[in-house]
Formats: C-alpha cells, structure tokens, sequence
C-alpha cells in the first residue's frame, strides 16, 4: 500500500494516524479476500475503495459534526460503510451496526476483533423489529445510513432509534431534490424535519454526494416503524 490512502482522506478534510492507516488497509484486505466468497461489493481496486467507500464514508465530516457524537447506529451497515470507517477515524464513538444478512454481521465481527475495535457491537435483524426494542428504541444521537432506499421508507427505518435532539443522515447519491420533497411528509409524522441538505463531490472525481441531514424533535409515534416489509411496500406519504 502507498500513501495514497492517507493523502486522500487528508482532502476530505481528516489527518489520519498511523494506526488509523493500518486498520483502514487491514480492513481493505479482508473485505477483498471476503469477497472471494461472498458478495460484499462491486468495488475491489484499492484506490477505489478509498475514494467510494473509505472516503465517501468520511465526508459527512463536511455537513455535521460528528465529534460531538457519543452513540451512533449505522442502518443496513452492509460491508460496514459507513459504520466501522467512522469508528476508526472516531474511536470515541459508540456504534452499533445493524443488518438483515447474517454473513455480513459474521464479516463484519471479524473486522472488529482483528482491528482491535471497541465499544461497537453488530445486530443481526431487520430495522423494523429492533426499533420497538426498548433497548435500542430513541437510544442514539447519530443514525447513519448509505442502504439504498427510498427517503421516506429509509426514515422510517432510521428516525425511531434516534434520541429527541439527534440527528439521522441519509448518504443520497445524486440529485435527491424530488426525493427529499416526497420524504418531507412521513419525516414530520415521525417527529422530525429535514435541517439541511449538504452537496459534497469527492475530491478529484465527478463523484456527488448528498448529506439529507434530518433532526428529531419530538418522540416517534409507537406505530412506528411499521411490521417488516411495509415500509418499503407503502412508504409513508
């Protein structure tokens, strides 16, 4: 590995250390050799996954601050993106990562122990089921999710397990205006509203992100989310 990695997130704004730098290329290799055996994902060159995982993960730094964060939740984490990347970088965070595939939760217990990582735990289940766990019900100042889903079945997903006064950020590729408008509704029935939508492009590329940043202000109705499958089948209007 060169210094790629380390010059690169250097542009979207964070220094990484040294032991940042082995854990992110640890990481890298196992998702690689994982992959071998398992779909994880389409994006296996190692500056690519630097730019479009790596540093995709990491650019919400440019629309909210996360290190006034102490617990995060990371919705259909998937490979871990960008759940375990921002506990690397922000080793302070608590973060829970949560996903329906069993062998993703498997791949990513093996990441944990093998970067040492701590205060960061994996649940196997559907959002639906987890967010009317008291456990994890309003549990959380951050809710993160890249999974690809439309705005206002993602918030159904993502908004019950946010604290009154977190915050949930929505990873859009795109343009999402016309999405966004669509979601403003099922986002108020679910306590919140829409703060800001940060653009950002990844240095050096064509790549743009949307950061749909959403805040919680009162609590999430108790029918909410709804049984599993229907919020993607009748997303709230």
């Amino acid at each position: 590995m060169d210094n790629f990695l380390k010059e690169y997130i250097e542009k979207v704004g964070i220094i990484l250390t040294d032991k940042q730098v082995c854990q992110l290329d640890k990481y890298y290799e196992m998702l690689v050799e994982k992959n071998k055996v398992m779909n994880l994902t389409a994006i296996t060159e190692y500056r690519d996954v630097v730019i479009k995982h790596f540093a995709d993960s990491l650019a919400i730094i440019n629309s909210f601050n996360i290190e006034k964060v102490s617990s995060m939740i990371d919705i259909g984490t998937g490979a871990g993106f960008p759940g375990i990347v921002l506990k690397i970088v922000f080793p302070d965070i608590r973060v829970t990562l949560l996903d329906s595939l069993n062998k993703r939760i498997n791949f990513l217990n093996e990441v944990i122990n093998e970067l040492s990582l701590k205060d960061i735990c994996t649940i196997h289940g559907r959002a639906e089921d987890f967010a009317h766990n008291a456990s994890y019900r309003e549990k959380f100042d951050l809710c993160v999710s890249r999974a690809v889903a439309n705005l206002s079945t993602l918030s159904e997903y993502c908004i019950p397990f946010v604290k009154i006064g977190g915050n949930f950020i929505s990873y859009k590729a795109g343009d999402c205006s016309e999405e966004v408008d669509n979601a403003k509704t099922a986002i108020s029935k679910l306590g919140a509203e829409i703060i800001n939508i940060c653009e950002y492009v990844l240095p050096d590329t064509d790549i743009q992100r949307n950061f749909v940043n959403i805040r919680k202000n009162i609590k999430t109705k108790n029918i909410y989310p709804r049984k599993a499958g229907v919020p993607s089948k009748e997303p709230l209007k």
